[in-house]
């Protein structure tokens, strides 16, 4: 009789892990998609994260029963990691490794735009090297949408201006999400998923089921999954920003994660500059210049703070 735990070969086959519940994962192979277990070995000792985790670059086993067995986990070039806490300190839960780009998508008007909460993604995006695209909808409903978000671009930040109600920028989404895995985040009532289904038919109520799903239970059963694109590329909806702490940024280190702020660092009179109050301050010279946004660097004190 044949062993069906017996592997199909002796060579590894890469793959992608685009969805992951329970201990297994379902990776994307050029193959097909194969649901896989993780290899014995690979969970010994004391671990403080997700081995493996939606974004992975794995390769996997292929077993006779159509199974697998994940044998190696490629080094992660970053991830979005939130702190869960366990009976044995924080463990680091893993929403996604190794996406290529964070696409913010926040309301011109009905809500007001919550900037605060954007600088604090921006910041959690920087430190973890993740270019971040800051989609502005809802244009159809104020007379110049630059008003509001325009003060980003000179920042380094690409801003998509859309409507799901007019198509207005829809083209450009596309383009900018196109064969790339995408982390995708913003305020409830920014209008996400009327803005994802003009984007692909039925892909705003894919993203919603996920989302509603991730949301019920505990965070370590439920389904985490990369959605694809009709274009190339993967989306994965990420609603647990906002609760991401930046838990291992020293106040210290927070001008380093804004763009504006960074260059000018080396200019302050003083190496230990807080850029409060401090005498021969830079910051502080071109905050007083106007070439630093007054907002902008309000969410800096805050975030310095550690205030939301």
């Amino acid at each position: 009789m044949k062993d069906e735990s017996q592997p199909l070969t002796e060579s590894f086959l890469p793959g992608l892990i685009i969805r992951a519940q329970s201990g297994f994962f379902t990776v994307e192979t050029g193959e097909g998609a194969v649901v896989c277990g993780l290899r014995g070995r690979l969970k010994q000792g004391r671990h403080d994260g997700d081995l493996a985790a939606v974004g992975d670059r794995v390769r996997i086993t292929r077993l006779a029963d159509g199974s697998g067995v994940i044998e190696d986990v490629e080094e992660r070039k970053q991830a979005i990691v939130r702190l869960d806490p366990r009976p044995r300190g924080f463990y680091q839960q893993v929403l996604l490794a190794n996406c290529d780009q964070a696409v913010f998508v926040f309301a011109c008007a009905q809500p007001n735009p919550k900037l605060r909460m954007l600088d604090r993604f921006l910041v959690i995006a920087e430190k973890q090297s993740i270019p971040a695209t800051i989609v502005a909808n809802k244009i159809d409903l104020v007379e110049d949408p630059k008003k509001i978000f325009g003060l980003y671009e000179p920042l380094g930040y690409r801003v998509i201006y859309t409507s799901a109600e007019t198509g207005a920028g829809v083209d450009e989404l596309r383009e900018a999400l196109a064969k790339k895995i995408s982390a995708l985040a913003g305020p409830s009532g920014a209008g996400k998923s009327s803005l994802l289904n003009a984007l692909q038919p039925g892909l705003g109520l894919t993203v919603k089921e996920v989302s509603a799903a991730m949301g019920k239970g505990k965070h370590t059963t439920v389904a985490r999954q990369l959605i694809p694109l009709a274009g190339g590329g993967y989306m994965a909806d990420t609603p647990g920003w906002k609760s991401l702490a930046l838990w291992d940024t020293e106040p210290e280190e927070m001008d380093a994660y804004f763009p504006e702020l960074a260059p000018l660092v080396m200019d302050c009179q003083f190496s230990d500059c807080s850029h409060t109050h401090e005498p021969g301050c830079a910051v502080l010279a071109a905050l007083k210049a106007g070439k630093i946004h007054p907002q902008r660097y309000d969410s800096y004190l805050r975030l310095r703070a550690g205030q939301d």
